[in-house]
């Protein structure tokens, strides 16, 4: 008995010599239409509603769609009432051209017609099967009756055109459906005839939608089969080439950009890939990677939430927490290595000025589509130094040295063990207050003064205070050094602390304007050797360095 896997026929392959769309770029955006009305809203489970179409149809046209398939009309009475609901209330722009798809068959053609009368601009997509196992198995004919078919529904739909009395710009479009399943040389055949009996001309191209149905061949056959088409379809100038990607292999987005380099001038798909099994190709995700290449992809992406919540208001579905550019978590770093390279990123455009985005593992500014007040770096007990340190700058604007890092990270790493999850950033700020900020106090300045004096060309600053140790009495303290620090070291060593030594010192303002303070970042050798960090914060820049230093012997003598 064979193996199970040996049941499936390998899928042939294009001979193409010399095939050129290996070496080309995407550089400019493709003509967009958003099949998200007809076939993505034919895949769900509930149907939309009238009002939830009309919703979505006017996202799509704010998004910048100007050419959009809004149903099946002759479907269904439901489907027919959209058509009339757009047309007769003016919902459709007048640079929006809607699409109407209607199998090439005489009552369901001339139902369509019916069905567009009023409309200012329209395309009618025609289309019936072409692929071998649907000939084989489906309808039990051969190549001629399928060609048959599409060339006695283009002849109905041209003459209906040339007949139709009212002012609508009526323009084609032809899909050989499951194309990619279709020999490569019956796909040409059949489309030039379609070309013929639509007399399509290069300044009147008729639409061909080449459909990878069923996507069942890697993304670089597809190409290749269009890339075939195109060398062989006779009357290349008449037509258009369009692709309407699948994604039963999950490469829809993969396939879609390589047909565009294949030489495809259109591309029909969904928001985030809605539609039949795995889903239509999903244009957000095409457009986006068009923008970090920087090309524009004449669609507005800035405000995903926004369109997220129509998406999944209108068709019920949701959005998986990995989805590109949208998902919860794909602007969220866990990993300890990926928030440190984060982190530098932002502090090296902070630095440099540079006008590029150069940050490692963010491919987009989340702030261009939206995401600007998300978190970028999430902390669990996976993270690393960095992390916490870029939480605690992007939320609270605590820049804490790079020397710190280390201390403030096992602090958290505990934290979070102890929890059992992540961090949110109101409980990182709070593990940093609890062990800094609030940390208790052995020993309490009650009374401070910090002054300069110069005596025979020389600077000195003193130091004159009261310190209660262990809630208990006050002692003065009283010392002269080079600066505040010195000082302030030389006034403990006259209580008899003295085996603590200065290893690094940092300070920055922690907010703007009056009210500002300054956070100074103390890191100390105890004397078990150990270093520790304090943190001090006042509106004096001097009393701050301070503070830090006996924060720092308060967190070591804890």
């Amino acid at each position: 008995m064979k193996p199970s896997f040996q049941k499936y026929i390998p899928f042939q392959q294009v001979h193409l010599p010399n095939r050129t769309w290996p070496n080309q770029v995407i550089d400019h955006a493709p003509i967009w239409c958003s099949v998200d009305l007809r076939d993505g809203n034919q895949a769900l489970i509930d149907p939309m509603t009238l009002p939830e179409k009309l919703a979505f149809f006017h996202a799509l046209v704010d998004m910048g769609f100007k050419e959009i398939e809004i149903g099946f009309p002759s479907a269904s009475e439901t489907e027919y009432e959209i058509c009339r609901e757009l047309i007769e209330h003016n919902h459709i722009p007048d640079d929006v051209t809607i699409q109407v798809l209607v199998q090439a068959r005489e009552h369901l053609i001339r139902k369509t017609f019916a069905a567009i009368r009023g409309a200012k601009n329209v395309i009618i997509h025609f289309y019936n099967s072409t692929s071998t196992l649907q000939r084989k198995v489906v309808f039990k004919t051969d190549m001629q009756g399928v060609i048959d078919i599409a060339v006695e529904g283009a002849k109905l739909i041209k003459k209906l055109t040339d007949d139709y009395t009212g002012d609508t710009n009526i323009r084609f479009e032809y899909s050989p459906e499951s194309f990619s399943g279709t020999e490569p040389d019956n796909a040409v055949v059949i489309c030039d005839r379609v070309i013929e009996a639509l007399g399509s001309t290069k300044e009147n191209p008729v639409i061909l939608n080449l459909p990878n149905t069923v996507e069942m061949c890697t993304p670089n056959t597809y190409a290749d089969q269009i890339e075939y088409f195109i060398r062989h379809l006779k009357n290349r100038e008449a037509a258009i080439i369009s692709v309407h990607p699948h994604n039963d292999r999950g490469c829809g987005v993969a396939a879609g950009e390589l047909a565009l380099l294949a030489g495809a001038e259109r591309v029909e798909g969904t928001l985030f890939g809605n539609g039949e099994r795995t889903g239509n190709m999903d244009i957000v995700t095409m457009g986006l990677n068009m923008y970090t290449q920087g090309v524009d992809p004449k669609l507005d992406f800035s405000n995903l939430p926004k369109l997220r919540d129509i998406y999944e208001h209108c068709t019920n579905m949701t959005i998986d927490p990995r989805h590109p550019y949208i998902g919860d978590l794909v602007f969220t770093a866990f990993s300890g290595s990926h928030q440190d390279a984060i982190n530098k990123g932002y502090q090296y455009m902070k630095e440099t000025g540079t006008e590029y985005w150069e940050i490692p593992y963010l491919p987009i500014d989340p702030a261009d589509v939206g995401r600007e007040y998300e978190p970028i770096i999430r902390i669990n007990s996976q993270s690393g130094k960095g992390g916490a340190a870029f939480v605690m700058s992007h939320h609270f604007g605590y820049d804490l040295p790079k020397r710190m890092h280390p201390e403030f990270s096992r602090l958290v790493q505990k934290k979070c063990e102890e929890l059992e999850r992540e961090l949110v950033p109101k409980e990182l700020m709070e593990v940093f207050a609890q062990n800094y900020l609030e940390h208790p106090m052995k020993y309490a300045l009650t009374r401070r003064k910090i002054y300069e004096e110069s005596e025979s060309g020389r600077d000195y600053v003193h130091f004159k205070g009261r310190m209660r140790i262990d809630g208990g009495s006050e002692v003065q303290l009283q010392g002269t050094g080079n600066g505040p620090i010195d000082a302030f070291f030389h006034a403990l060593q006259s209580v008899g602390i003295d085996q603590y030594e200065l290893i690094s010192y940092s300070q920055h303002a922690i907010s703007q304007g009056s009210d500002s303070k300054a956070v100074s970042y103390i890191e100390l050798r105890a004397p078990n050797g150990q270093h520790i960090f304090g943190i001090g914060m006042d509106a004096n820049v001097n009393v701050s360095s301070v503070l830090g230093v006996l924060n720092a012997i308060n967190r070591a003598e804890a």
